[in-house]
């Protein structure tokens, strides 16, 4: 991912002297947004600013196989929504805006903290949390943020069809502990998108109850099979 910041910022500043960064999302609550205009105003060092935090830091969740010798890995905040653990790509020079004093790091998404509850949504694709949206501009008196609209969904044309990258996709997000073969993938590209979900839970059931931990194409001809008896009778 791309982040843009001042120039100057201690963002800016920790990450050309660290390498390694925590993006935080807060939910749309007006105690913690009044909380970041404390924290993001200019002109203050780390140390001033977090006498006036009202957030919870806790320690990076990397493990130690994950941790680089040397590097102070940022602390992350409990009361955000999810956490983006980063490490600055350094293959890509820092870049400053050429109109602007503004530094742009390439940034790798190493990890991907999520509270339980909005990941349960998240992989069920129901709800979604509120997140505020900052002008963070100002006019000597004021930060401005708004509310963002309630999200909607667009239904993926029919003629894309059904790939099986798309089937993948839809089976990592269903059972994480079930194992697909490449090629098991292709038998379900036929399957409309609409029933997708519906077929993977269900071979993904029918292999728990056999003790089988990788769905392959064989696995899946029996379980067709048995579901077109099941329906002649």
């Amino acid at each position: 991912m791309l982040l843009i910041t001042r120039g100057d910022s201690n963002t800016s500043l920790n990450i050309q002297r660290t390498g390694v960064c925590a993006i935080n999302f807060i939910p749309d609550d007006k105690k913690y947004t009044r909380n970041c205009v404390m924290l993001g105003y200019p002109g203050e060092t780390t140390e001033e600013k977090m006498e006036n935090s009202i957030f919870t830091l806790l320690p990076s969740t990397r493990t130690a196989e994950e941790r680089q010798p040397g590097i102070q890995y940022p602390e992350i905040v409990q009361e955000a929504i999810q956490v983006f653990e980063c490490t600055w790509d350094q293959r890509h020079p820092l870049k400053h805006g050429s109109e602007s004093p503004e530094s742009r790091f390439v940034l790798r998404v190493d990890k991907i903290v999520m509270q339980k509850k909005w990941r349960d949504c998240l992989f069920g694709g129901k709800g979604f949390p509120r997140l505020p949206i900052d002008y963070g501009f100002r006019d000597n008196a004021y930060f401005w943020f708004t509310k963002g609209a309630r999200p909607y969904r667009v239904t993926i044309p029919e003629e894309k069809g059904v790939t099986a990258d798309a089937v993948k996709f839809a089976a990592e997000r269903v059972d994480p502990d079930i194992k697909w073969q490449e090629e098991a993938y292709a038998k379900l590209v036929k399957v409309p998108r609409i029933f997708l979900t519906r077929v993977i839970v269900g071979c993904v059931e029918a292999a728990k109850e056999q003790g089988i931990t990788e769905i392959t194409p064989e696995f899946l001809d029996r379980f067709r099979d048995k579901r077109s008896r099941g329906k002649g009778n």
